[in-house]
């Protein structure tokens, strides 16, 4: 295994200012969370999406709605990534319906993974309106999505990663980039 070079470009402290602010946008832009929904892209935008609602409820004083979202098979790349997917429950436990959803996800890199996310959600109903937030934009697409929120944009090259590492998973908060050495 090649070493790489690690670089921790969001601590804790970091990512809450970042949340904080992405919260206040999605009200701002959606004048208050009337009709308004979060839902978490498994696994990373899951627990974004939560404490995005929780910083939602402490500018409105009520939190917004909260589904959870599998994409696995709706991947372009699933059957090179595994023989036998792990697929995990989707939970939506709304009409998502003429409401405003905000997809969320840790990182947005090529785009497919916000595609297959589109894909799945539209098998739950037809949304009003989507957006989406994404924690860190590293840039390099290979499909023409933008994030609506983002905390951070970084480029990266193709064989950098982005990394990030959530309490809510066992770790400490941070956003890791890792570069291999040449």
């Amino acid at each position: 295994m090649s070493a790489k070079d690690v670089k921790r470009i969001m601590d804790e402290k970091e990512m809450d200012r970042a949340l904080t602010r992405m919260a206040h946008q999605i009200v701002e832009r959606n004048r208050g969370i009337d009709n308004l929904a979060l839902v978490g892209i498994r696994t990373g935008g899951v627990p974004l999406a939560g404490r995005l609602a929780d910083k939602i409820e402490q500018v409105e004083g009520k939190r917004p709605e909260i589904g959870v979202l599998d994409i696995t098979l709706y991947r372009d790349d699933w059957s090179r990534l595994s023989l036998h997917p792990i697929i995990r429950d989707t939970k939506i436990p709304f009409s998502i319906d003429d409401k405003t959803i905000v997809l969320v996800d840790d990182v947005l890199y090529t785009g497919r993974t916000v595609r297959a996310a589109l894909d799945a959600l539209m098998d739950y109903g037809r949304p009003g309106r989507i957006e989406l937030a994404v924690l860190v934009d590293r840039g390099r697409r290979e499909l023409p999505i933008q994030p609506d929120f983002k905390g951070i944009q970084i480029k990266t090259s193709a064989t950098e990663q982005v990394n990030v590492y959530l309490k809510e998973e066992g770790a400490e908060d941070q956003v890791l980039l890792e570069i291999p050495e040449s």
